[in-house]
């Protein structure tokens, strides 16, 4: 009985949900054909474009609302930039367009262009959470790159570097540019992406940049010119020598490098070319030159120790190197006097030092010739000539040249004209008498048994030269004598002792002497001498006589003295401690000497008067 009840109630339960639920279809069938009838030619709520609400609006109506509310088109403002230079253009300028008809459409066909289905998703998902649409827009870049590339030739520029130049002093300088091109396609992007905006935005240009090396030489032309503004003056000697270098000259002497500064990247470097000035300062230097000077000394007998006579000089040497160096600093700071560089030459021996430490120590020895006869000028001349030599010291195996410590003889030096042996005569000539200097040296250095590197003998025997250490005529010293003819006839000898040799020169007027000592240590040497004596004697010629018109009647002057001819051979044997250290010969070969007479006009048998 129960069973039979309950089936009716649910049979009636589930009848009730079919027919609210057919209820429901149906209205909602009834709701959606009449939203569609309503908005059949409408845009459908919720769609927007560009912020711009077009829900509800027919074609024409959004078409008028886009219009209205979306001018960017014709009254947008692009600002185009660079550095601070700008232009201001529209985007229909540029290629780009807002299509208002065609975006009116495009919002109309929402829910609208599928299957049904599928429109009525979109048409719920419009209602519920509404549609932004971009407009419809066209761009055609090829305007906008037209209007780039016209823009780029008022902004592109080409890179230029900087020049210094100079024109004899002139100086000419050129400011470098720095080379800008604007990168059109680079640019296009950037502008694409700002003109989407649809707002009125700054587009920077993109403009590629070429430094040059050098922008700005304005500065170094300036240094250039102030360099130029005066002559260089180089000195020496604290200002005491100098050589001024007009600008003009000193133009062609400079040199314009470009130089790296880093990160910084280049400037010019101005100075003078160091092959030009090198040659030039090489010019100089030999006679910038000052060979260093040995302190000279004297030693004194009495204490045994050396005393200065004149201190030692420091030498120099031009340093080429240097003094360009020291230019172009001094250039560089606007200087116009610049002293050159030298090298300091420091002698052997200076003013401390001992006679312990150079080894001179005792006298070796002394030799003493004889001028008895000699003229005023002839004195005068070996009284100059010795004097070079006090004091002089020689180096332990230095070979000594007599000629380069006399230097130049001349008038200017103190000497006066005397007789000395030119060719085959003996005449009147500045510094006649030195060759008894020489000849004194000579014999010291022979007879302290020094090697004797280079002698010449005179042409014929001088008798000044055949006296012998105490004053006497002696033959056996015939053929001991040395001439010297600077710079062609020099007297050179070693010193080939372990010891410095110190050498001290006294003229005696009142016995006609001349002394030369030298003071070393002794190292155990003797010396032993033979001499042929003259032999293969050749007579003298007869007296030639020859008329003078400077000379009175029955005057009659000798103007040269005749003495025989002959050879001689001078063996020495030096020992050192008894054992022969080394044996040497002197050969000369004296000419025979012929006898001058002058006599003056009218003088009546010459000949006669001398006989």
């Amino acid at each position: 009985m129960t069973e039979k009840t309950d089936l009716p109630v649910i049979v009636k339960l589930a009848l009730a949900v079919l027919a609210s639920l057919v209820i429901f279809v149906g209205l909602a069938v009834v709701v959606l054909v009449g939203y569609q009838v309503v908005y059949a030619d409408r845009i459908y709520p919720g769609v927007s474009v560009a912020g711009i609400d077009l829900s509800g609006l027919k074609e024409e109506e959004a078409y008028q609302r886009l219009v209205e509310d979306l001018p960017f088109t014709y009254q947008g403002e692009i600002q185009l930039t660079d550095q601070d230079q700008v232009w201001t253009v529209r985007p229909i300028d540029l290629g780009y367009l807002v299509d208002p008809t065609s975006t009116a459409q495009a919002a109309l066909a929402v829910g609208r262009d599928h299957w049904l289905g599928r429109d009525l998703i979109d048409q719920a998902r419009t209602w519920f959470k509404g549609v932004e649409l971009a407009p419809v827009v066209y761009y055609d870049e090829r305007i906008a790159q037209l209007y780039l590339k016209d823009l780029a030739t008022a902004i592109d520029a080409p890179m230029v570097e900087a020049s210094l130049a100079l024109d004899q002093a002139d100086v000419m300088v050129q400011d470098g540019q720095i080379g800008r091109q604007v990168q059109v396609d680079d640019s296009l992007q950037v502008l694409e992406v700002a003109l989407s905006t649809l707002q009125n935005t700054a587009v920077p240009l993109v403009v590629k940049e070429e430094k040059p090396l050098i922008l700005d030489a304005s500065a170094q032309g300036e240094l250039a010119r102030t360099i130029l503004s005066e002559p260089l003056v180089l000195t020496a000697s604290g200002g005491e020598e100098s050589w001024p270098i007009p600008p003009e000259d000193l133009a062609g002497m400079l040199v314009i490098n470009q130089v790296e500064e880093g990160d910084a990247g280049s400037t010019f470097e101005i100075g003078i070319n160091p092959g030009l000035f090198g040659v030039y300062l090489s010019s100089l230097a030999p006679n910038l030159y000052q060979a260093p000077e040995n302190t000279r000394f004297m030693f004194n007998d009495d204490t045994l120790q050396l005393e200065v006579v004149e201190p030692a000089v420091i030498g120099r040497d031009l340093n080429v190197e240097a003094s360009i160096d020291a230019i172009n600093a001094g250039l560089i700071a606007g200087e116009h006097s610049i002293a050159l560089q030298f090298d300091a030459l420091k002698p052997a021996v200076t003013d401390d030092m001992t006679g312990e430490e150079l080894g001179i120590t005792e006298l070796v020895l002394k030799e003493t010739t004889y001028f008895y006869g000699s003229d005023a000028a002839r004195v005068q001349n070996i009284e100059i000539a010795a004097a070079q030599f006090y004091g002089l010291l020689v180096a332990p195996g230095e070979t000594f040249s007599m000629a380069d410590a006399l230097g130049n003889i001349s008038l200017e030096n103190g000497y006066a004209e005397a007789l000395i042996i030119y060719g085959d005569q003996t005449i009147q000539g500045v510094g006649g008498g030195v060759c008894q200097v020489s000849t004194t040296l000579f014999r010291a250095a022979f007879f302290a048994g020094y090697p004797i590197v280079e002698r010449y003998a005179h042409a014929y025997r001088v008798g000044y030269y055949e006296y012998d250490e105490n004053g006497y005529k002696n033959p056996s010293y015939i053929g001991l004598d040395a001439t010297v003819y600077v710079p062609i006839v020099d007297m050179k000898f070693t010193n080939d002792s372990p010891y410095w040799l110190l050498m001290e020169t006294y003229l005696y007027k009142g016995s006609s002497s001349l002394v030369w000592k030298f003071y070393s240590t002794k190292d155990g040497r003797t010396v032993d001498w033979d001499t042929t004596g003259l032999v293969n004697v050749v007579p003298q010629p007869e007296p030639l006589f020859r008329e003078n018109p400077e000379l009175g009647k029955d005057e009659m002057k000798k103007v040269d003295y005749g003495v025989d001819g002959g050879d001689v051979t001078i063996a020495r044997t030096v020992f050192k401690d008894g054992e022969v250290y080394f044996t040497d010969t002197f050969f000369t070969r004296f000419q025979a000497w012929q006898e001058v007479w002058e006599y003056g006009p009218g003088t009546e048998n010459p000949e006669g008067r001398v006989h």
